[in-house]
């Protein structure tokens, strides 16, 4: 087989003898010359790929991707069908080229059509009935899942109803303190609540979460509150499927963390083992996402590896013990062994989240790698745990934790199989302590850069913020985690089985105590968060495809990957924040105000629109409307310039549950630009510009207005004709 660099080699003769053939003919004429440019450029394309051979086959779950986000993202029908004909080009182009192109072309349209169809008929499978229109119901049915909300004050019961008229399953928040039963609550009881349901709700702005779009993969048709206390009709019987004696360990292992550790050390223990983090409160978990410690929380590649780790030296230590065991077994492949079932154990403890179940599959990679003797954590590894998973559940491209968790591995991963990430890694048999000490930590620093890099996109873009010291963060946790908490957390268990856990757990609960107090003061350092208002997807598809593109090619064409990345940064620094935002009941209005704030139509400052609002703007604080000065309210309502310059605009918005008398509200309609009201206006109610009211939003859904570029964006043309759009009601 002919190496890449000799395949070059030989194209290059053939180039050359190409163009000493043609030396004494006459002047090519102009159909001439482009052909003889496109076969250029199409031996240069030939000669790059075949450079790259060995790196093609990582693009196989980007293409498979970029399949599924074409049916999860693009709207209407009629533009999937144009990207269907884009994406079957690419197959009929196969034919036409030749070499490496013609490969390349012919896979990438196979596998991108593949992945649109996987994300159909994951969506049509899924399909599950939905609640017409918001009522107060008397559920009355079987607990299916209960979810522990402790720092919220809550409990999140999924509810699959007896009554055939509700959806198959809703999910019900009970506040645990109204209701005794609540400790009793487990899979499998049935139970009966009083509760205020609600067809599962939009985004409340363009480009906001989609909780309408997790719901429909999750098969939930309605969401809501209890109004009473719940009572249990029959308690749940002893589980009988796997699933759910699963299910009942993790919550009693939960529980006995929690009284084991107790306050907020116990919510750490409890989520590092189960994976359960209802319990921490918003405070520290704010603080752990802002010092860039929030992947500590999230059961991933650091647990797992921990674990599994810790069960192979173990094992293969005590092996070892025993020299005529050790001469006629395979020990480490053995220890390797236990460790996968170990990693799988732990993995089904922790609920295998998306992030878990990758770090599974990659750590079970590595392990077979151990068995048989081959080095096994490479970007292939990776590149096969994200088709897996994305083949069977096409819609974790869309959702955070498979974006940050991808990311990370895929930037470290690349960094440890180049050249220089293989000198970090590298132990030289001369060297001293004190070089071993400054290349473990030069190499401890530059993980944590690499890694921030890679994460900060995807943190800004779904989330607006990210961390500016998560590295010094982590050469501390880190290290702390590996070596101090992740060991007690598994001795105090051990220990605990025979009684003699207490002096372990104390030791935890200090530990954990170290960490939670660490993250505080890193979040609490002078410019240690990053805030930027909602990037556009073109932003951050760009920076995404820009990272990919540096992590996965080897020679000198990853550096192209700069272009993508500036034209990516430079759309999201210069990304401004809506001036008007709609919510899709019009009850709530948000507009921006004067040194970066956030102007609220109603009091309630902490309400779901409202702090979403101010997130995705940036803005540095949110005040009522009526409190604003620039603001004239009267009785039934306010008038407030938005804007600045030529695209500043009146805006009318009203705050009463009536309309005012229409001697009043006619003129007042007809002297501002813009009128917002989740009431419905009169035909006689004509502002200059444009009317927002009750029918309007019935067809938009939330709204987003920038005033200076004359844009409009609604949920409604987010979402297009996807079955996931909220109902109208």
């Amino acid at each position: 087989m002919v190496g890449a660099e000799g395949r070059g080699k030989a194209s290059g003769s053939v180039r050359k003898a190409r163009v000493s053939s043609t030396a004494g003919l006459p002047v090519q004429t102009a159909p001439n010359a482009l052909f003889a440019a496109c076969s250029r450029a199409g031996d240069a394309v030939e000669d790059t790929l075949a450079a790259e051979t060995s790196q093609l086959p990582l693009w196989i779950p980007v293409a498979f991707g970029i399949g599924i986000a074409a049916y999860l993202v693009i709207p209407w029908n009629y533009q999937r069908l144009g990207a269907v004909a884009v994406m079957a080009m690419f197959v009929a182009l196969a034919p036409v080229l030749r070499g490496a192109a013609a490969r390349v072309a012919g896979w990438a349209g196979v596998l991108m059509l593949l992945g649109f169809g996987v994300a159909w008929a994951r969506t049509t499978m899924v399909a599950a009935p939905r609640l017409e229109r918001p009522a107060i119901v008397q559920l009355v049915g079987t607990v299916a899942a209960v979810e522990l909300r402790t720092a919220s004050g809550q409990v999140r019961l999924r509810i699959a109803p007896f009554d055939p008229a509700l959806p198959s399953a809703v999910r019900v928040s009970v506040p645990d303190s109204t209701s005794a039963a609540i400790a009793q609550l487990r899979p499998g009881a049935r139970v009966s609540v009083t509760a205020r349901l609600a067809p599962p709700s939009g985004p409340v702005m363009p480009g906001g979460y989609d909780f309408a779009r997790h719901a429909w993969f999750e098969q939930l048709g309605a969401s809501g509150s209890a109004l009473g206390n719940v009572s249990i009709l029959a308690p749940a019987p002893p589980p009988t499927r796997f699933a759910a004696r699963l299910a009942a360990i993790r919550a009693d292992l939960t529980a006995h963390l929690k009284a084991k550790v107790p306050g907020v050390p116990g919510s750490f223990a409890a989520a590092f083992v189960t994976g359960d983090q209802g319990a921490i409160p918003k405070p520290v978990a704010q603080a752990m996402r802002d010092s860039g410690l929030a992947h500590l929380l999230s059961i991933s590649g650091l647990h797992i590896a921990i674990v599994a780790a810790g069960t192979l030296w173990t094992l293969r230590k005590l092996l070892l013990l025993w020299p005529w065991l050790a001469l006629r077994i395979p020990v480490r492949a053995i220890a390797a062994s236990f460790a996968a079932v170990a990693a799988i154990g732990y993995t089904l403890l922790a609920g295998s989240d998306i992030p878990t179940v990758r770090a599974c599959l990659a750590t079970i990679i590595v392990l077979l790698g151990v068995i048989v003797g081959r080095e096994a954590l490479t970007l292939r590894m990776v590149a096969a745990a994200a088709f897996v998973i994305l083949l069977f559940r096409p819609e974790a491209l869309l959702s955070p934790s498979f974006q940050l968790s991808f990311a990370a591995v895929t930037g470290l991963v690349a960094l440890y199989q180049s050249r220089f990430g293989a000198w970090l890694n590298t132990r030289q048999p001369y060297d001293g302590w004190f070089v071993r000490l400054a290349r473990a930590t030069l190499a401890l620093v530059v993980t944590g850069l690499v890694a921030e890099a890679m994460l900060s996109a995807t943190a800004l873009y779904h989330f607006n913020r990210t961390g500016i010291y998560g590295v010094i963060a982590n050469l501390v946790a880190i290290p702390l985690t590996s070596f101090v908490i992740m060991p007690l957390q598994v001795l105090a268990l051990a220990l605990d089985a025979v009684g003699l856990g207490a002096p372990a757990y104390w030791l935890l609960g200090h530990a954990y105590g170290w960490l939670i107090a660490w993250a505080l003061e890193v979040a609490a350092w002078p410019g240690g968060v990053l805030r930027m208002p909602s990037m556009s997807v073109a932003a951050y598809m760009l920076l995404v495809g820009g990272g990919l593109w540096l992590c996965l090619w080897q020679g000198r064409m990853r550096l192209w990957a700069g272009v993508p990345v500036a034209l990516g940064v430079m759309l999201a620094v210069t990304a401004q924040p809506p001036d008007l935002l709609v919510s899709a009941d019009g009850h709530q209005v948000g507009i921006r105000i004067d040194d970066n704030g956030l102007a609220r139509l109603r009091s309630r400052q902490a309400s779901y629109a409202a702090t979403n609002w101010q997130t995705a703007s940036a803005a540095d604080a949110s005040i009522k409307l009526s409190h604003y000065s620039g603001a004239r309210c009267r009785r039934y309502s306010c008038v407030v310039r938005v804007g600045t310059g030529a695209g500043a605009a009146l805006v009318l918005v009203t705050t009463g549950d009536e309309l005012p008398p229409r001697q009043d509200f006619a003129s007042a309609c007809a002297d501002v630009d813009i009128v917002v009201s989740d009431l419905t206006l009169p035909p006689w109610c004509q502002p200059r510009r444009m009317r927002i009211d009750r029918a309007t939003l019935a067809r938009t859904h939330a709204m987003a207005i920038w005033l200076s570029k004359a844009r409009t964006a609604t949920v409604a043309a987010q979402i297009g004709d996807h079955p996931w759009l909220p109902v109208k009601h």
